[in-house]
């Protein structure tokens, strides 16, 4: 049975960090393109980062360029997403997913098709 299983979200004040984590079972994460995702309230789903199954490039939206970085740990099998300089903006349910490679269009990220781990909220206040 295939499970990613987030944790690390949680409640932190503007300009604090975050490290999210994508623990796999059931599959080999180094043989999938990781992405990661978020969704705010009455918002749509927006891809946040990706990192590629061939030569670990990255991607990362325009909004987190900067402060955010991904990376995986294959000994662990598990991605991680490092979150700086956290903004009130940045809350949302964050999500990783695997996925068949980073598809980017206009500068976009887009899901392919893979599995998806059930999300963990980071809520950015004071």
């Amino acid at each position: 049975q295939v499970q990613l299983v987030e944790s690390g979200g949680g409640l932190v004040q503007p300009g604090g960090s975050l490290r999210l984590s994508c623990a796999a079972s059931g599959l080999t994460l180094d043989t999938y393109a990781i992405g990661w995702f978020r969704q705010a309230p009455g918002k749509r789903r927006e891809g946040v980062a990706c990192i590629s199954r061939s030569d670990g490039s990255t991607y990362y939206a325009d909004s987190v360029k900067g402060r955010f970085t991904a990376f995986r740990d294959n000994a662990k099998n598990t991605a991680y997403l490092e979150m700086n300089s956290l903004k009130p903006e940045d809350t949302a349910v964050y999500y990783c997913a695997t996925d068949l490679g980073c598809t980017v269009s206009n500068g976009v990220y887009y899901h392919n098709k893979g599995y998806w781990g059930q999300g963990t909220q980071v809520t950015v206040s004071s």
